[in-house]
């Protein structure tokens, strides 16, 4: 396959600036792969569409303030982007301006309470960096950090909050899970008063999130690893629902993932901490994935090749069409799609 065949021409005007007035208030596109058919509907319909008995598996992950802006110890502006937490105060990072920072260099954010140094320069550009500091990582993060939105979006939200689902719980990610953005409390409740149950899991955001997919042939792409946990709770929620005849349904691409990366031959879902670096590309079997919630991705995306996986390339390159016709909305916080 080439990448190229995951290409589309999208109107700068239909990329979502801002998110909807009300989580659930964004459009949902319904896809019955089945039947081919396709409907256009709010995403407070969502409990219509599920049945009891079915099980929602929903990313927990918080967006960490990861983006951080200080000065080079010329006095020159810098930039540092938290991808993954590496363990002992060393985070694989993004940067700018990329020719200033090399192995050796400091950052100061904070007039000092906090020092970045670059250890590694990697493959792909982005840093090792080893910070210094005093006092509590979390609470300096929240002090001296943003939000790392993505450079699509060019207003910054007067609630920094509709960037986090209404569930994140475990930070980590340097990006939303963004299918779980239309949410909210009163509509999960509707669905468990449904009979549909809930596991949650971790996956944090990475470093895949701020690649495109710059190989000729998607198959020489290479993806980042990203860490992702399911509890023994979680595990027993989708094992019970597939043993039961229900369906399994992930809410996000990186729900998804999870779920893959942890099926069993079997198809039974295996609790544990893991690494992934699952790339899920047409011709791919699903193991665990029934149903699928996701937002509406960039062209050439790894994200656009899963989707594509789940139903067919053709398939989504038509939907997506439409909801260019139809004027949804796109991307972080546009519009989702409903596959079953």
């Amino acid at each position: 396959m080439k990448t190229m065949d995951f290409d589309y021409t999208l109107p700068p005007e239909l990329i979502a600036q801002t998110p909807a007035e009300q989580r659930d208030g964004s459009r949902l596109m319904v896809i019955n792969r089945k039947s081919g058919t396709v409907n256009h509907c709010r995403f407070s319909d969502l409990p219509e569409f599920l049945r009891p008995g079915d099980c929602l598996v929903i990313n927990n992950s918080r967006v960490l303030p990861a983006r951080l802006i200080g000065k080079r110890e010329s006095g020159g502006r810098a930039e540092i982007l938290l991808l993954k937490d590496l363990g002992q105060n060393r985070w694989d990072c993004l940067v700018k301006p990329g020719k200033s920072l090399r192995e050796g260099a400091k950052v100061l954010f904070g007039g000092g309470k906090l020092t970045g140094i670059i250890e590694r320069v990697g493959s792909d550009g982005e840093r090792i960096v080893r910070f210094e500091h005093t006092g509590d990582w979390n609470e300096l993060l929240d002090e001296l950090g943003a939000l790392p939105l993505p450079p699509y979006i060019k207003e910054k939200p007067s609630d920094a909050g509709r960037y986090q689902t209404v569930y994140a719980k475990s930070p980590g990610s340097a990006a939303a899970p963004t299918a779980g953005l239309h949410f909210t409390d009163e509509l999960l409740s509707d669905l468990r008063n449904k009979g549909i149950e809930i596991a949650e899991i971790t996956l944090h955001v990475g470093l895949g999130t701020f690649r495109p997919v710059t190989a000729e042939k998607v198959e020489d792409h290479v993806m980042h690893t990203e860490w992702c946990e399911i509890s023994e709770s979680a595990a027993a929620i989708v094992n019970q629902t597939r043993a039961h005849g229900g369906r399994v349904v992930a809410v996000g691409t990186t729900s998804c993932r999870t779920l893959e990366s942890a099926a069993l031959p079997n198809g039974t879902l295996q609790a544990g901490r893991l690494e992934t670096g699952i790339f899920i590309t047409p011709g791919v079997d699903f193991r665990l994935t029934d149903a699928l919630i996701t937002n509406f991705h960039l062209p050439q995306s790894t994200l656009l090749m899963l989707v594509s996986a789940f139903y067919t390339r053709e398939g989504i390159l038509a939907a997506y069409e439409e909801a260019i016709k139809e004027r949804y909305r796109f991307f972080s916080f546009g519009d989702a799609m409903l596959i079953v």
